[in-house]
């Protein structure tokens, strides 16, 4: 318990300070302790209430490895077509938002402020840990059908991953499209396509 406080605070004491475009290096990937496929399985849905409360750092690498990583040379863990891997993760905190860069296995930071409202028009969005923003690098699309399709994909392992760590999770397409492309900063090649939040759910505080 201590030790995850300890990592919950060196997260935050990390992230609240980083200046635009320096990274935060993640540590190794580590999800041997997980559940089972089949447990994960039987824990899968969708989770729309959460406790206010930071992700760690082992957490935050974990999912977005499990998401969008690179697990052997230059391939990932989600499938793109023609390989274009034209997915990419952006990962809105409450102290600001970052993009997943895979090859280096960090997070750049790109906006200095708190846009977790902007992620989405339910309210449950701002008690989320983080909101991940799948953004399409157009020119990079084979098809806007299989850009539905790697997101499809990237989505349910960050969902395999947040069921067998016990967190919640749920996938939306409820937002302001232009309004996260302008608070992304995003070129006028990158589409907004997607969005995920993850969180404690609310339910496992009062069990």
């Amino acid at each position: 318990m201590k030790a995850n406080i300890l990592l919950c605070s060196l997260f935050l004491s990390v992230t609240a300070f980083v200046a635009m475009g320096q990274e935060v290096k993640m540590p190794d990937p580590a999800l041997d302790a997980e559940a089972s496929l089949k447990e994960a399985l039987e824990n899968l849905r969708s989770e729309r209430e959460y406790v206010v409360r930071p992700l760690d750092l082992q957490t935050m690498s974990n999912l977005l490895w499990a998401g969008w990583g690179y697990n052997r040379d230059d391939k990932r863990t989600a499938p793109s077509a023609l390989d274009r891997q034209e997915i990419t993760l952006y990962v809105c905190t409450k102290d600001g938002a970052y993009y997943y860069d895979a090859n280096q296995h960090s997070l750049v930071k790109v906006v200095n402020k708190n846009i977790m409202a902007a992620t989405g028009k339910q309210p449950f969005v701002e008690n989320a840990a983080v909101n991940i923003v799948y953004v399409c690098n157009l020119p990079e699309s084979a098809s806007a059908e299989m850009t539905a399709v790697c997101c499809g994909a990237i989505s349910q392992n960050i969902s395999l991953y947040c069921a067998s760590a016990g967190l919640g999770t749920v996938v939306r397409g409820s937002f302001d499209a232009e309004q996260l492309k302008r608070l992304l900063k995003l070129s006028r090649t990158q589409k907004v396509v997607l969005a995920q939040s993850v969180g404690f759910p609310a339910h496992s505080a009062d069990e």
